[in-house]
């Protein structure tokens, strides 16, 4: 970690201050206190927490060459070569390509396209009318 647990105290005193200030304009002083005391709190493990992450972002810059968490030599060389090829699929493609035995007699018949049912129905067009009277209710 960076710094010591003094940062940690102004930053929560910082915290309360604000808290307070602001607090006191609208609430009783007691309820400005208790406000002011959950800002100091918050404010210090926020500076905690910043002190934290920074410590480990300045020890990583420190050793760029070796992880922080790799500890064997097969972690350290993982992801460090990259190999692009890509193996060979010419014969599976020729093989896809080829007709196969079965598939020559299929292949002679005549194209018949298709033919849906009808969904529309024949009815009297006077008939229709008069259910569309009766849904109307006229």
């Amino acid at each position: 970690m960076i710094g010591t647990i003094l940062i940690n105290f102004i930053c929560g005193l910082v915290g309360f201050v604000f808290t307070f200030l602001f607090s006191m304009r609208n609430n009783l002083p007691l309820t400005s206190l208790f406000r002011g005391l959950t800002g100091f709190i918050l404010w210090f493990v926020l500076a905690f927490a910043l002190r934290w992450v920074l410590g480990l972002i300045v020890k990583q810059t420190a050793n760029p060459d070796k992880p922080s968490d790799a500890s064997d030599d097969n972690k350290e060389t993982l992801g460090a070569r990259l190999d692009i090829s890509t193996p060979d699929e010419d014969e599976e493609l020729k093989d896809l390509l080829k007709p196969k035995a079965g598939q020559g007699n299929q292949g002679n018949e005549e194209f018949k396209p298709l033919q849906p049912p009808q969904l529309v129905s024949m009815k009297d067009p006077e008939e229709l009318a008069k259910a569309v009277r009766h849904l109307k209710k006229e």
